[in-house]
């Protein structure tokens, strides 16, 4: 199956040049799910599309939730014989300007949906684990685009870049000050005495829709979750370390390579296989 891509509800694949959002990264977007044609934790992330919108001032639509809901419509009636799960891509930009960083209120942003196949895992990381590495690129702090998942992505971009090593699934990023932040494309957790930690993202870095509900799930559990400023000598003594997003719900983190240092091989513990096992009974596997 190919993608297939809606641009302000029509059959597109192509935007001017002018759009501001290749040109200044002045944009969102959302990454999501779609089980039996239904998108997965829908409401959190149209809150998420709006809290970004407000505050890069960004004037959705009053109807926006049901122009996606439309788009989304119109994709699935142009398959045939549609996957039971899918990955849905919402991109809005402030659409198309002139020269300069001034945004002329007139102008009508872009809306693109866009359909793909989910990505098969054949070494089944949410079961094994996986293996990740330290990257050398921190995030700068910022903490007027921290938590939304804005268009300017390229410190991510470079983090990635940083390894070819098929062993290796995902980088954990560092703050420019040295503090642990996330993933490359994920959010970072890990267990140590019972207490679930997590870094805060005031400062830099993406309030994942997943990341939201594994704190919920763990406090409505008993457990105690501390969101701070944690270095990454931290995970020495951690008990159960994963990652988490939209697409990969949870993987475990079973190895940390490092240039200088050495940590141990963690177990998948009982905490990350009750946190699947509650994300997979609300439809999130």
């Amino acid at each position: 199956m190919r993608s297939c891509t809606l641009i302000n509800g029509l059959s597109e694949h192509s935007l001017p040049v002018t759009d501001r959002g290749f040109a200044y990264g002045h944009g969102l977007f959302e990454t999501l799910a779609v089980n039996l044609s239904l998108p997965v934790a829908w409401q959190a992330h149209l809150d998420r599309l709006r809290d970004g919108a407000k505050r890069l001032a960004i004037p959705l639509p009053v109807d926006i939730q049901q122009l996606l809901e439309q788009d989304l419509t119109q994709l699935l009636r142009l398959q045939q014989n549609a996957p039971e799960r899918q990955v849905l891509k919402i991109t809005i930009t402030r659409g198309c300007g002139g020269r300069g960083y001034a945004v002329d209120e007139a102008v009508p942003i872009n809306r693109i949906v866009q359909l793909t196949p989910f990505p098969e895992y054949q070494d089944q990381p949410s079961q094994m684990g996986i293996t990740v590495t330290q990257c050398h690129t921190r995030l700068a702090l910022s903490p007027q685009l921290a938590g939304i998942k804005h268009l300017n992505r390229l410190e991510q971009v470079l983090a990635r870049a940083e390894w070819n090593d098929t062993r290796i699934r995902e980088g954990v990023v560092l703050d420019s000050e040295g503090f642990l932040v996330e993933g490359t494309m994920s959010n970072l957790f890990w267990s140590q005495g019972g207490v679930l930690y997590t870094p805060q993202l005031d400062r830099c870095g993406i309030k994942g829709i997943i990341r939201q509900r594994v704190i919920s799930i763990a406090k409505q559990s008993g457990i105690a979750v501390c969101e701070g400023l944690y270095t990454p000598d931290g995970l020495a003594d951690a008990d159960e370390v994963f990652v988490c997003n939209s697409i990969i719900a949870i993987w475990p983190v079973t190895g940390f390579i490092t240039d200088h240092s050495r940590y141990p091989e963690w177990s998948i513990g009982p905490i990350t296989r009750m946190l699947q096992s509650r994300l997979l009974a609300e439809g999130i596997y």
